[in-house]
């Protein structure tokens, strides 16, 4: 232990100590006789401001604060996986085994990665005594669940000469595997390794997205896509649908590892969660979910300095994960939370409030969070690429997307998402807007779907937008004059809509069929609407009145509607012989026009 002060002052998680002389910024200090966890966030002169990650009641001036020397750190190895943490990276599982109680119990320390467990190394057979080494170069592998191989790579910082690298055999993370020479000194290398949570992780060169993500649920797939190491918010009121579109991004997603970030939400909703994903299946290899995801849980009545760093800790295992070449996708359940817990610790160190109550340094903050998302070249070798995909979501007071974390959040994201109450109300889920969301992504990622899916994919995804943004506008016009003043090509328009907004966008996250639709089922089930409306604008250039064509291919039409749910993913030729039916049906329809 380094520094010790004595506690001059407790407010709330806030403890001010003298006596600090020799303290760093954003050290990691242990406070009062049950060593409660701190971090160092203002020095002034020989005082330390320090937030506690842990409950203060009980602290008395007085007592002694010791210095660490080393910031808030994330312990990084074998193991993270199917682990469920707390904000500050202590595992649930052990704490309830140390205080015998299901209630977290001050001052209690265990380890975040297992230091018992052995683990199957499989040495890099292409290195040997005397390579030159350096951050990130593969050691070797260590299966760490049936789906993620994890690779033991070189610390970031490190370069030298390796002089051992251990033989195939099970091994703890606290015995070396790899002896590296450095500035004249011999470096032990373990299976794990530290990193300051608040510190980005180094990489090579950071890549355009241009790959998707796919989630499954056609409105965010084909209208509003993500790409791969792209950024990405939710605002919703209460009630929209939030937490379920994270869950089902977070189970349906190709993402290879999945952090979930419970970050101050009620303790009823983290607990489904909690419950729920260790029995999921994941949908692409049917083995358990959890063995590709990390739970971080820090409620709503937990200590709010931890929810302040959860996301730090998070968002350092994302990458991490990057640097083994995965594509992480990292949920945030919610910023909104998140920055509360920043007013909070702004208030009691008396800096001077900004909007709503807000620090003037929230902007900068949440930038520096969503500027840890991308697609990169990963250092060191074999060369490997990588992304880390974050998702925050927003809860605005009453709904209003003009309060300052969602506005602030705006500016750093290429994603929004916006979910609607009044949809949400009218039983329409997902609840997102298609007139208020949007999605930078959707020119870079056309050329994957024109290369694995179709190539007319961005024509027809725009022409569906054009549609719903037109029908946006003659719902207006509807209000005012109503609906028998519409032309028939606008009558169509509505119809079409109609028939995207219940056929396509609307989706069952319960439903065993409708719950995930791959990309070629999307694109068929589009493309169905879409050449339903070209071949029914032929009709209405004819003169044939909309109302009947709708009564000639209303069955056809529901057959259509329904198929999202009717026809199983594996079984997409039944989707071709409904388009047939219908199209067939509007043929007849132009004989008799003629």
């Amino acid at each position: 232990m380094g520094v010790v002060g004595r506690i001059v002052r407790i407010t709330g998680p806030l403890v001010v100590a003298d006596n600090m002389r020799g303290i760093q910024m954003y050290e990691m200090v242990e406070v009062g006789s049950d060593r409660l966890i701190g971090e160092v966030t203002r020095i002034q002169g020989d005082k330390a401001f320090i937030q506690v990650y842990e409950s203060t009641s009980g602290l008395r001036p007085g007592e002694p604060v010791y210095g660490t020397g080393y910031p808030l750190s994330v312990e990084l190895g074998p193991g993270l996986l199917t682990q469920i943490y707390d904000g500050i990276q202590r595992p649930l599982s052990k704490i309830i085994e140390a205080s015998k109680s299901v209630f977290v119990k001050r001052g209690i320390k265990v380890h975040p990665l297992p230091r018992d467990k052995k683990w199957v190394f499989k040495p890099n057979t292409e290195l040997k005594p005397g390579d030159k080494v350096s951050g990130g170069d593969v050691l070797g592998i260590v299966p760490e669940t049936s789906l993620i191989e994890h690779k033991i790579m070189v610390p970031p910082n490190l370069h030298g000469t390796l002089v051992e690298l251990a033989p195939e055999g099970e091994y703890t993370i606290e015995e070396p595997i790899a002896v590296v020479e450095a500035g004249g000194k011999k470096i032990e290398i373990k299976m794990y390794q530290r990193w300051p949570a608040r510190k980005p992780r180094p990489f090579k060169v950071k890549l355009e997205p241009t790959e998707p993500l796919i989630t499954g649920m056609r409105i965010l797939d084909t209208l509003f896509p993500m790409a791969k190491g792209g950024t990405g918010a939710i605002p919703g009121g209460f009630g929209t649908g939030k937490t379920v579109t994270l869950h089902s991004l977070a189970q349906w997603s190709a993402a290879r590892v999945v952090i979930y970030i419970g970050c101050g939400e009620r303790g009823n909703e983290m607990t489904e969660v909690l419950l729920r994903f260790p029995k999921y299946e994941d949908p692409w290899t049917g083995k358990p979910l959890m063995e590709r995801t990390i739970l971080i849980a820090n409620t709503s009545n937990m200590p709010v300095a931890a929810r302040e760093a959860s996301i730090y800790v998070g968002v350092t295992m994302a990458e991490y994960y990057r640097d083994m070449g995965y594509d992480v996708l990292l949920v945030a359940d919610s910023t909104s939370r998140w920055a509360e817990a920043l007013r909070e610790i702004a208030g009691r160190l008396e800096e001077m409030p900004a909007e709503e109550g807000y620090p003037s340094y929230l902007a900068s903050r949440l930038a520096e969070f969503y500027e840890r998302a991308g697609r990169a070249i990963t250092i060191g070798r074999p060369e490997r690429v990588g992304s880390v995909t974050l998702v925050g979501a927003v809860s605005p007071p009453g709904g209003d997307f003009t309060e300052p974390v969602t506005s602030h959040t705006k500016r750093f994201i290429r994603v929004f998402w916006a979910l609607d109450t009044a949809l949400a109300y009218s039983r329409h889920y997902p609840a997102i807007n298609w007139i208020l969301s949007y999605s930078a992504y959707s020119d870079l990622v056309a050329y994957w779907w024109h290369e694995h899916v179709d190539p007319q994919w961005k024509e027809y995804r725009d022409e569906a937008m054009r549609i719903l943004y037109r029908e946006d506008e003659l719902k207006e016009i509807v209000k005012l004059v109503g609906p028998e003043s519409l032309s028939e090509h606008d009558k169509l328009v509505l119809e079409a809509a109609r028939i995207i907004k219940e056929g396509f966008l609307k989706q069952n996250a319960f439903d065993p069929i409708d719950a995930f639709t791959p990309p070629e089922k999307q694109f068929k089930l589009l493309k169905m609407m879409l050449d339903f409306y070209h071949e029914a604008r032929r009709l209405v250039d004819r003169g044939v009145p909309v109302r009947s064509i709708r009564s000639h291919v209303d069955r056809e039409i529901t057959e259509l509607i329904k198929a999202k749910f009717t026809v199983p993913n594996d079984q997409l030729e039944k989707l071709d012989e409904i388009y047939e039916r219908l199209i067939s049906k509007l043929h007849e329809l132009r004989g008799v026009s003629g």
